[in-house]
């Protein structure tokens, strides 16, 4: 293979080759997989850089540590500071202890206990942990403050040239380790510093591979932004998929996503679930939401990357095990399987038991039942949740429901009631 000069003014690639140098021995070079399963069930060739195995489960390392280890003694003489609830105070905490750099971390207070004991674990005595706040805005602006009050340079997380050739070489990693021409580069966007760095390697290496920015539904900040132009701020995100859920991208990386990406695919956090899930079960591996993004996106993309060479990014594994039951929730909800009702029923022996037999069908499931008798009523609000084996077996309950005169109220549509109730 050999490298396309280009004119678009992005981070050079000879930039991104040097932070891979400066890389090595601190970064794991992560394997390029060929997966065939996936390339079976899509009818292509899909390979997974799987970035979910560096050591810190996310490529965040690489930014971190090229933007810490390009500054001079002087600068990082008080220390330096970092804002964040996730991979990037992995990364930052593994490249202060790596550097011998005492380094402060701002997190938000509802931060898990599992997440600050990975930074303290990889951070050791160099970082000191502060938790502040309700929000990562209220982390993010202590942080600066800090920055600017005590002469501390600010690690951003992603909107920092020295960050953005770090995560650049994800991207040559992926050119180096493939042994055919890819068509399509699935690439996962939070604040954009991952695909503004494998982005402009690719567009300078090989501009004819299609690199497709994936965001989740529920923060579609850098899709915005490209939409109207300039960077936006979104007044509320989902911040489910939290490795990729940002209010506003970088103007960096806005700047230089606008010129590599295709397109930006926006993927419902459902599917991630369902997709975190899938890949559990099929491949044995555990990923984050953030991570699972360029997996979710295929089944939009069937026809297109038929026949074609994939390249997915798998971002991150960092899955704390206490968020499966909602990954399984959202999942259900989102491919129809799971149904909640609020149902009226008469005050009097016997009826529940006519609902299960004239309503339920033989392969429906009752997973949520909440009642509590009251007296002096003839009727009773009943919080009902029932799972089904098939999307098509909902309009059947609902038949069920009329011919038998159900008094009830569909939840799953009923955005701010069904998550006060279940």
């Amino acid at each position: 293979m050999s490298i396309v000069k280009t004119e678009i003014d992005l981070i050079p690639s000879n930039d991104i080759m040097r932070a891979n140098k400066r890389l090595h021995g601190i970064a794991v070079e992560t394997p390029l997989q060929y997966s065939e399963n996936l390339s079976s069930q899509y009818g292509c060739n899909i390979y997974l850089k799987r970035e979910d195995l560096q050591v810190v489960r996310s490529y965040k390392i690489r930014g971190a540590y090229n933007k810490i280890s390009s500054l001079s003694s002087e600068d990082v003489a008080n220390g330096v500071v970092c804002a964040s609830a996730g991979n990037h105070a992995q990364g930052f905490a593994l490249s202060c202890r790596l550097l011998k750099i005492e380094g402060v971390i701002y997190m938000p207070a509802p931060t898990t206990k599992q997440k600050i004991h990975q930074v303290e674990m990889l951070g050791k005595e160099f970082v000191q942990i502060i938790l502040i706040g309700d929000t990562f805005d209220d982390a993010f602006n202590e942080a600066i403050k800090d920055s600017k009050e005590n002469g501390k340079p600010f690690i951003h997380p992603f909107d920092d040239l020295k960050t953005i050739e770090g995560q650049g070489t994800v991207g040559q990693e992926i050119w180096e380790q493939s042994e055919v021409d890819l068509d399509y580069l699935f690439i996962p966007v939070g604040g954009g510093g991952l695909s503004a760095g494998v982005g402009s390697f690719y567009k300078q290496i090989s501009p004819q591979t299609k690199l497709i920015g994936l965001e989740p539904l529920g923060a579609p900040a850098m899709k915005r932004a490209i939409e109207v132009g300039h960077t936006v701020e979104l007044p509320e995100i989902d911040k489910f998929v939290d490795g990729a859920a940002v209010k506003r991208v970088g103007e960096l990386t806005f700047a230089i996503c606008k010129q590599v990406l295709e397109m930006v695919h926006l993927v419902p956090e459902g599917k991630i679930c369902s997709t975190i899930l899938k890949v559990y079960n099929e491949e044995a591996m555990v990923l984050e939401p953030a991570g699972a993004l360029s997996l979710a996106a295929l089944d939009d993309f069937r026809d297109e990357i038929k026949g074609k060479n994939i390249c997915c990014i798998i971002s991150g594994g960092n899955n704390d095990i206490t968020r499966m039951a909602e990954i399984k929730e959202r999942s259900m909800l989102f491919e129809g399987l799971k149904h909640y009702f609020i149902i009226r029923l008469p005050q009097r022996a016997g009826a529940l038991k006519e609902f299960l037999i004239n309503v339920l069908g033989p392969t429906d499931d009752i997973c949520y039942f909440e009642y509590k008798k009251k007296s002096s009523r003839i009727s009773g609000p009943v919080v009902l949740g029932i799972e089904i084996s098939k999307r098509e077996e909902l309009k059947l309950l609902l038949e069920r429901m009329d011919q038998s005169d159900v008094n009830y109220q569909y939840l799953n549509e009923n955005g701010d009631l069904f998550e006060f109730l279940v």
